[in-house]
């Protein structure tokens, strides 16, 4: 598995498992079946609330807990630094972990800085090995950057062939925080599994457009989250390693763009103001 080294020396898979929207009756069994087919990355939140079943998961696997980078996102509005501290402690207790690979605020809640002084001060308590944000935009990243002692090292924002956010992904680079894509097969919208384009590139490579859309985004770098409850897709979205988009294709894929979110968060209004810089 390919890696991102984030800003604190951390390598992180560029490709993981998310769970958004899994029901937790099947939470377990599938991220299980994710385990086999080779995710050691594991996308889950506190908003899910299946949590538990993801950790339940990793102890049934087997596999040694240090093998495994495992995401929460805290969810919780204008919360103290106290209330945020023990929000995150919540999580451990609830997934029976000793730390977490990554947390981040699962969007702007009001109270980002004390949020991330409580998430600053549980690195150093060895609770969590890495801290970012999530649905975090030119503003709210600024607001939250000016005083922190330590840059996000991921943003998790919505990203896929029709919403590439290249300006976005060009400011983060320039902060040294990576892109995390959630979305990154855009929900199933658009027609992305049959659309033409995608389609096209992907016969050259003998792969599906879904494929070619994975990694169109991981060859610039950017960390994508797919989350799929069946096992024969799960494998499908591991297997974007053995092929590589020219630079004729990742133009083709470019023109996809439309330059607004499918998702509807955040506005289209909120989009990359080099003014704000």
């Amino acid at each position: 598995m390919e890696t991102i080294t984030l800003n604190n020396g951390i390598k992180m898979p560029v490709l993981g498992y998310g769970v958004y929207m899994v029901d937790p009756s099947v939470t377990e069994r599938c991220v299980l079946d994710a385990i086999s087919v080779g995710y050691r990355s594991l996308d889950t939140a506190q908003y899910y609330e299946n949590e538990a079943m993801v950790a339940s998961a990793v102890r049934k696997s087997g596999i040694p807990r240090d093998e495994f980078f495992i995401t929460s996102k805290l969810c919780l509005s204008r919360p103290t630094y106290e209330q945020a501290k023990e929000n995150v402690k919540g999580s451990l207790r609830r997934m029976k972990m000793d730390y977490l690979d990554l947390m981040l605020i699962h969007w702007p809640m009001g109270n980002d800085s004390g949020i991330w002084r409580a998430f600053e001060d549980l690195v150093k308590e060895g609770y969590l090995r890495s801290i970012g944000v999530s649905n975090f935009y030119p503003k709210t990243y600024a607001d939250l950057v000016k005083n922190a002692s330590v840059i996000p090292a991921v943003n998790q924002i919505e990203t896929h062939v029709f919403y590439q956010q290249r300006p976005m992904i060009q400011l983060m680079a320039e902060q040294g925080t990576a892109v995390e894509s959630w979305g990154p097969l855009a929900e199933g919208m658009n027609g992305i599994f049959s659309h033409p384009v995608l389609t096209e590139v992907g016969a050259a490579h003998g792969k599906t457009a879904a494929q070619v859309a994975l990694r169109f985004l991981i060859q610039q770098g950017i960390i994508v989250i797919p989350k799929s409850v069946h096992k024969e897709r799960m494998i499908q979205n591991m297997d974007v390693f053995d092929f590589s988009l020219t630079e004729n294709e990742m133009a083709a894929v470019r023109t996809l763009d439309t330059g607004h979110n499918l998702e509807g968060w955040p506005a289209d209004a909120l989009k990359y103001n080099p003014n704000e810089w």
